[in-house]
């Protein structure tokens, strides 16, 4: 080995500006798949939401009289909440490595991009039908795609405005309280700032989308907004403590990938940022 090639592999400057490299690379990349895997799922969550489902129902069992307003009926869930919870633990991760401003950034993205989509359902519902296809599905107990079609898809103004104002408020909300908590704690108890912080944002979460979207337009009386708002929010808490093991298994293997270095400093910048 040449003189001149040692002084290169041990120059410092050279050592340092390859590892900013790599933990740029790093961090970037970890920040696209989890933006992906939360904007996919705040997607898909919002076009399903559209859907009531009972519990009892869908297991084969008589209901278990526990709805909280009184009612013997089964309990009733928008179907959202099937991936809701995912999107918590998104929430939470990515605040724990790219602050509050991470969040917020993804959250407005997802607001643009669901915003963008009912736009060019609108237009494809305006598209006029072909012929064979209203009836193509008769047999199968679709008499009119086109309306069943509106129907699924064509979601009232008041219902996309109340799911993407309560999203934005419960995503921020979500994200303030989490940085408040780990303030307290630094980087352990992730439990305790991911339970906290679902439990508050959510608690706004269930019960304005409701009142939006149900109660101001569709009329929905006080009891049912109570009743199936409760529901909810108990079941996303429930959930979120459930998932706690899924939450640590994530960042274990996040702080194997970046490394227990670059992990801190992330952690540091992300507690910081605004």
């Amino acid at each position: 080995m040449t003189t001149d090639n040692k002084k290169t592999l041990d120059n410092p400057l050279i050592d340092s500006e390859e590892k900013k490299r790599v933990t740029e690379f790093k961090s970037n990349r970890l920040f696209f798949v989890l933006g992906g895997f939360f904007l996919a799922n705040a997607f898909i969550a919002e076009f399903i939401g559209v859907k009531l489902f009972s519990l009892e129902g869908t297991l084969g069992l008589a209901p278990f009289g526990l709805d909280p307003g009184g009612s013997n009926g089964p309990l009733v869930f928008t179907a959202g909440v099937l991936l809701w919870p995912v999107v918590f633990i998104m929430t939470d991760v990515i605040n724990e490595y790219f602050g509050v401003s991470g969040v917020r950034f993804l959250s407005y993205l997802a607001a643009i991009l669901i915003s963008y989509a009912f736009v060019m359902v609108f237009v494809s519902i305006g598209l006029s039908p072909a012929d064979w296809w209203v009836g193509a599905y008769a047999e199968k107990g679709v008499p009119d795609m086109q309306a069943a079609f509106s129907a699924v898809f064509g979601q009232g103004m008041w219902i996309i405005a109340g799911s993407l104002v309560a999203f934005l408020v419960g995503q921020i909300v979500d994200a303030l309280v989490f940085r408040k908590v780990k303030k307290y704690t630094g980087n352990s108890r992730i439990w305790l700032r991911a339970t906290v912080s679902t439990m508050v944002s959510q608690f706004i979460d269930s019960y304005l989308v409701l009142y939006i979207a149900f109660y101001l337009g569709q009329n929905w009386t006080l009891e049912q907004l109570f009743s199936i708002g409760t529901v909810n929010y108990i079941y996303k808490v429930l959930v979120a403590i459930l998932f706690i093991p899924l939450l640590y298994f994530i960042h274990n293997l996040i702080d194997k990938y970046l490394g227990e270095e670059v992990s801190n400093d992330l952690k540091k910048l992300a507690l910081n940022k605004n």
